[in-house]
């Protein structure tokens, strides 16, 4: 299996790749299953949708990391996941993540990674610092053999009698189409975030997502997805992790406080008005912590405030499943229920790992490594058994006829965002929702959906697959925080305050025409 990667050039310019695993996607989950499955003896292309070390949201900022060794470290951060989770979560699930990241994180040490260190010297691995966490890995990449495709966003997935068998997109610097066939392929394209401007967030528009639905593939704990982040006004900026130690106040200077996190402190005041915010419980050591994270900043020195003593006036920001946990169902093992497709971290559920609460920062950040890791080896696992068959493979576009057939309207491309946005984005339909707003969302999502598809005539092909994976992440999203009828966690149904018991499964959800979500009980 192992070798170098076929590459052949079609008479139109279109790049015709073979290799034994694709992977779509280039932040910490694809870097990390690339690097496993060449590990393993694959030929592998990873094909990224920008840049591989400066794209997706870790690239952008710091990010935690759970490192916990095995014994009481562990079994402590096992017990805040559990309780976080709020009946969701799996402790076998977080034990073998915990696990995987603390190998990981030993090896990267053992290459050379240099990690922060605390006062006396000694490493700090609790963070990692995202452009050179991703520039480490990319140069790892390269050094081990992986074929990289940079600006080369992948529009739909190749299938062979049920089984994925590569993909095809297009490079975004000369416009010219590329095809990969492969024995296995990992979707590790992150989530979605509806261009909402959160920071490190303009790729992740749900297109991994999209191609798995088109192969068949489902989804899970899509309804815990109600996140949204904290940052200054007109600022793209949502590290959240600062805001423990700020006082949020409304415009008169009352302390706005009560129960739940602080999102939910700030999108109580944002109801009756202005909410300001002021980093006055940050200990000097703490802010010069803080100071580590330069971006968090910016915002702050360009404008002369000094947010530990002055007050600054925050919003927030919908992070979706970028932050939330609802993505592509897996096994333990990330293969999808498609055979030849696996999934690695925002694009696979996170609920066995964080349940019903955001798994922002160090829950998510230690799913991409362990998921990546897992997702890598499997898949190249799955390519042995097709072996040399895979180039004589007769492939097709999973798009399919349904997804190719003209619309009848003709919809602006910025009127079409905009419509999904307002049906996503807003306080009224994401963080607080009620079986009115949601019936009335269903309705407008599946007008926007038909648009959506006669885009994909019209405009550049990119955007119009961007445009049709965020009108079906919003479709899916909706259907299952209507079959969940209750609130628990980031599923905030102001309707149904109480949490029943009765609802503690997951709700799975799918489709494209036509879309369906129930419970896993019920799928069984």
């Amino acid at each position: 299996m192992a070798g170098t990667v076929d590459m052949t050039a079609s008479s139109q310019g279109s790049q015709n790749l073979i290799a034994d695993v694709l992977v779509i996607g280039g932040g910490p989950a694809g870097c990390w299953a690339a690097l496993s499955a060449r590990e393993a003896g694959a030929t592998v292309i990873l094909a990224e949708k920008g840049y591989v070390g400066t794209a997706g949201a870790t690239a952008a900022g710091n990010s935690s990391i759970i490192d916990a060794a095995p014994g009481a470290a562990r079994e402590k951060a096992i017990a805040q996941r559990e309780a976080r989770g709020l009946g969701l979560v799996r402790a076998d699930v977080v034990d073998r993540v915990l696990e995987e990241t603390y190998i990981q994180l030993n090896r990267l040490a053992d290459w050379g990674y240099r990690f922060p260190t605390i006062e006396d010297g000694t490493p700090w691995r609790g963070s990692m610092r995202g452009v050179d966490y991703l520039r480490f890995l990319r140069q790892r990449l390269i050094k081990n053999g992986v074929t990289i495709l940079d600006q080369s966003p992948a529009l739909e997935l190749l299938t062979s009698d049920g089984i994925v068998s590569g993909a095809r997109g297009v490079r975004r610097v000369d416009g010219e189409g590329w095809q990969v066939k492969a024995g296995a392929v990992v979707i590790a394209s992150g989530g979605c975030a509806f261009l909402s401007g959160a920071l490190g967030t303009r790729n992740l528009t749900g297109d991994g997502y999209l191609m798995a639905a088109e192969a068949g593939a489902s989804f899970s704990g899509m309804d815990f997805t109600g996140q949204y982040g904290i940052a200054p006004l007109h600022c793209s900026v949502t590290k959240g992790i600062v805001y423990y130690w700020a006082t949020f106040t409304d415009e008169a200077g009352t302390i706005i406080g009560g129960k739940g996190d602080r999102q939910d402190a700030v999108a109580a005041g944002l109801k009756n008005g202005r909410v300001f915010a002021v980093l006055d419980k940050a200990s000097p050591r703490v802010q010069s912590g803080m100071r580590g994270q330069p971006n968090v900043f910016m915002p702050f020195d360009r404008q002369g405030i000094d947010p530990f003593t002055q007050r600054f006036e925050v919003g927030l920001l919908y992070e979706g499943t970028v932050r939330g946990n609802g993505g592509l169902i897996v096994g333990d093992d990330t293969a999808t229920e498609i055979p030849g497709l696996f999934a690695a971290g925002d694009a696979a559920s996170r609920e066995a790992m964080a349940g019903a609460s955001s798994g922002g920062g160090g829950p998510n950040s230690s799913w991409a490594v362990a998921t990546g890791r897992w997702s890598g080896i499997n898949a190249a696992n799955f390519a042995v058994k097709i072996g040399a068959l895979q180039a004589k493979r007769l492939s097709r576009g999973a798009g399919g006829a349904d997804l190719r057939a003209v619309g009848s309207t003709q919809a602006d491309a910025s009127e079409v965002v905009s419509a999904i946005q307002a049906e996503t984005l807003p306080l009224d339909r994401g963080f607080w929702r009620t079986a009115d707003r949601l019936n009335a969302s269903a309705a407008a999502l599946d007008a926007v959906w038909r648009d959506a598809l006669d885009l994909q005539h019209r405009i550049d092909p990119i955007k119009a697959r961007e445009i049709l994976a965020m009108a079906a992440t919003a479709r899916w999203i909706n259907a299952s925080a209507r079959q969940r009828k209750e609130t628990r966690g980031i599923q905030r149904r102001v309707d149904i305050p109480g949490t029943d018991p009765e609802q503690s499964g997951s709700i799975l959800s799918g489709g494209l025409t036509a879309i369906w979500a129930g419970s896993a009980r019920a799928k069984r």
